[in-house]
C-alpha cells in the first residue's frame, strides 16, 4: 500500500522509494530494512498490473534505473487498501503477546528480570520517539501539520499503554498475585 500510494503521487525508481520512506520517517511503520524488499514488492505490483514502467534511464556513473508509476488500477487499489486498513480492525500477531502466552514456562525471577528489562526498553524507546518527533517539528519553520505524524502519535499511545500494563504486571509478579483472577474480566457483549 505504501509503495502504491507514493507511486500514485510521484513516479520513481525502487531506491528512491526506499529513500523517500526513510526521509519522511515512515520507516517506523513501513519495513524497508532489507534492501531487496522494495524490489520484490515492485515485481509483485508490476505483475499484478498495479504499477508500470514509466522509463528506464542511465546516469553516467550509475547503474540503469527503472522508474515506475502507479496505474489507474493501482491508484484505485491503493485507495481501497488504505480505506480498508483505516476502517476495519484486523488481527495482527505481534511477538510480545505470543511470548506472554508462554510466560508460565519460565521461573518467576526470570519473568521479573526480563519484564523489567522490557520496561526499561519501552521507557527508552518512548523518550527517543518524543525527542525525534520534537526534532521533526522543529525542522519545519512554520511547524509540522499533525496529519503527517498521526502514525507516530498512535505508536506512542500504544507504547505508553504497553508500558503501563507491563509495569502493572511486574508489580503483580512482585506481589505474588499473578496466579489470582485478572484485575478485571472483560464483559461479554
Amino acid at each position: 500500500m505504501a509503495v502504491l500510494m507514493i507511486l500514485a503521487e510521484e513516479p520513481m525508481h525502487p531506491y528512491g522509494l526506499r529513500q523517500r520512506i526513510r526521509e519522511w520517517g515512515k520507516d517506523q511503520v513501513v519495513n524497508v530494512t532489507q534492501n531487496n524488499a522494495i524490489y520484490q514488492i515492485i515485481e509483485r505490483l508490476e505483475r499484478s498490473g498495479l504499477i508500470a514502467v514509466q522509463e528506464t534511464a542511465r546516469n553516467e556513473r550509475r547503474p540503469e534505473r527503472t522508474v515506475y508509476k502507479a496505474t489507474p488500477e493501482g491508484v484505485r487499489t491503493a485507495r481501497s487498501w488504505l480505506l480498508g486498513m483505516l476502517s476495519t480492525p484486523s488481527m495482527e500477531y505481534p511477538e510480545f503477546p505470543a511470548a506472554l502466552a508462554f510466560l508460565a514456562a519460565i521461573p518467576d525471577e526470570e519473568k521479573l528480570r526480563t519484564l523489567t528489562e522490557r520496561v526499561k526498553a519501552l521507557e527508552e524507546t518512548l523518550a527517543k520517539m518524543k525527542a525525534d518527533i520534537q526534532n521533526d517539528i522543529e525542522a519545519y519553520p512554520g511547524g509540522l501539520d499533525r496529519i503527517y505524524v498521526v502514525e507516530i502519535e498512535y505508536m506512542q499511545a500504544m507504547l505508553e499503554a504497553e508500558l503501563r500494563w507491563v509495569r502493572e504486571l511486574v508489580d503483580d509478579l512482585r506481589a505474588g498475585v499473578v496466579d489470582s483472577p485478572p484485575r478485571s474480566v472483560p464483559a461479554d457483549d
